[in-house]
């Protein structure tokens, strides 16, 4: 197995490594386990200037994302500016900040120092970087003689064929690898799937997504379980009172927490909260001239909010687009934080949740990309019917605005061919005849949704005018 990065010359580096079934994971690096399949489609997936070709399956493996992302580089011509291999120490502010907004950024290459003067910071580190591990949560795991380590940490089923296996959690991760294990652990003992975090009030925690986990639960491949009580050297004890025995690994996928060290203390992180502007800007910063970027948690894709955030972010640092008031900020943060705390039940997940549409549409009108609807349907009545009553695809931020791109009308009238494209494996006989068939069938929800539309601006103004 080789691990093959993109060097700056456009070249590939192969290094060893290693395809053992779980492995150390180097500090501050995200991870993600081999059979990785992206849960957000493609279309709602892609950069807002570049559609994911249509031939790409609609919902990609992770090597295949990362072939999209290699495309993007290579079109936009972003290889030549990017350092590979470079780490990040430390970022300061100059002497001068009040007045240039300049930093001091400390970087580290092959074993030698250097000091490098930047006018902006976008941090994109992520939150996936600190593996969150509460042993202290789970008694006697000190003395349990099997394996365990955080879900980080776990790459392959090899290597567990036949092992009693237990996972600690009820996210995404927890359910792909819990459904992944059970085709390998000893069948007569199961897997187990333990409820870390509890069941509280509905729509008060994001969702978990697997298409799988239904059936290996009704199968019996996978069990779920309450919370472990206690562990001893060999089994696990639960709440209920019900115990396994002769455990040979335990998986903990309890998530992660998140810090920037390399800040110096400029973000404080407490019980992975931060106070920063549409979780962006620091309020009371001096010069606008640092963002966060995809510091979020949402039910949806990440990479068009962190474009979208970029391109308002590079605005602000430009003197394009101007921040609130620090007192305006500081009341936006305390607001959303307020929401936040009514809507969902207060763990470290939900910190950082945002409504994926909702953000996104917030951020646009910052930057001034959100499409006007109405002078849409009057000036292109084709192109607005498919952005409001089609799939909210990226491209609509590129109609209008600083950023606008001609290709924008067109990839979003052709965004259900790339849909149905991959889907298409085989000519048949048929094919033309269904083909005539494809513009009734995208009209047939209209009647419905116009309806539910109606429907939803009457409550709409009844509720406002109670």
């Amino acid at each position: 197995m080789a691990l093959i990065e993109e060097r700056e010359d456009g070249g590939r580096t192969v290094d060893k490594w290693s395809d053992s079934a779980h492995e150390n994971i180097s500090e501050k690096m995200p991870s993600i386990y081999k059979s990785v399949t992206i849960n957000t489609s493609k279309e709602m997936t892609c950069f807002s200037d570049f559609p994911i070709p249509d031939h790409f399956p609609n919902y990609m493996h992770n090597s295949k994302l990362m072939d999209y992302i290699r495309m993007y580089a290579r079109h936009f011509g972003l290889l030549k500016y990017i350092r590979f291999q470079t780490k990040v120490l430390s970022v300061r502010k100059r002497p001068d900040f009040s007045f240039t907004g300049q930093w001091d950024v400390v970087v580290e290459s092959d074993e030698k120092q250097e000091t490098l003067v930047f006018d902006g910071i976008l941090v994109c580190s992520g939150h996936h970087t600190d593996p969150y591990l509460p042993l202290q949560s789970f008694p006697g795991i000190d003395k349990f003689e099997g394996r365990y380590f955080h879900s980080r940490e776990y790459k392959s089923p090899d290597g567990f064929l036949g092992k009693r296996i237990i996972v600690v959690g009820i996210g995404n991760s927890a359910v792909d690898i819990a459904v992944e294990l059970s085709r390998v652990a000893k069948q007569h003992i199961r897997l187990l799937v333990i409820f870390y975090i509890y069941i509280y009030r509905p729509l008060s925690q994001a969702p978990t997504v697997s298409d799988e986990l239904p059936f290996h639960i009704i199968s019996g491949r996978v069990q779920v379980k309450p919370n472990v009580k206690e562990f001893t050297e060999t089994d696990a004890i639960f709440e209920d009172g019900t115990m396994e025995e002769n455990i040979d690994v335990v998986i903990f996928a309890t998530g992660y927490s998140f810090s920037f060290p390399f800040l110096d203390g400029l973000i404080n992180v407490t019980n992975n909260e931060v106070s920063l502007y549409k979780y962006m800007f620091l309020a009371e910063l001096e010069k606008p001239t640092l963002a966060v970027i995809g510091l979020i948690q949402v039910v949806g894709s990440v990479l068009p909010i962190a474009e979208i955030q970029s391109r308002w972010a590079t605005r602000v640092f430009k003197g394009l687009s101007q921040l609130p008031s620090v007192k305006d900020m500081m009341a936006d943060i305390a607001q959303r934080k307020r929401a936040l705390e009514k809507r969902y039940v207060k763990t470290p997940r939900h910190t950082l949740q945002v409504g994926h549409m909702e953000y996104m549409d917030e951020i646009a009108t910052l930057l001034g990309v959100k499409p006007n609807l109405l002078a849409l349907f009057l000036s292109d009545p084709q192109l607005a019917m498919e952005v409001f009553f089609g799939p909210c695809t990226p491209y609509q931020y590129r109609l209008q605005g600083p950023g606008k791109w001609a290709g924008a009308r067109r990839a979003i009238l052709t965004q259900r061919e790339r849909i149905i494209k991959p889907l298409r494996t085989r000519i048949t006989s048929e094919d033309s005849g269904s083909s005539s068939l494809l513009p009734w069938l995208k009209m047939a929800p209209v009647g419905l949704a116009l309806l539910t539309a109606g429907l939803a601006y009457f409550r709409h103004i009844h509720h406002y005018d109670a």
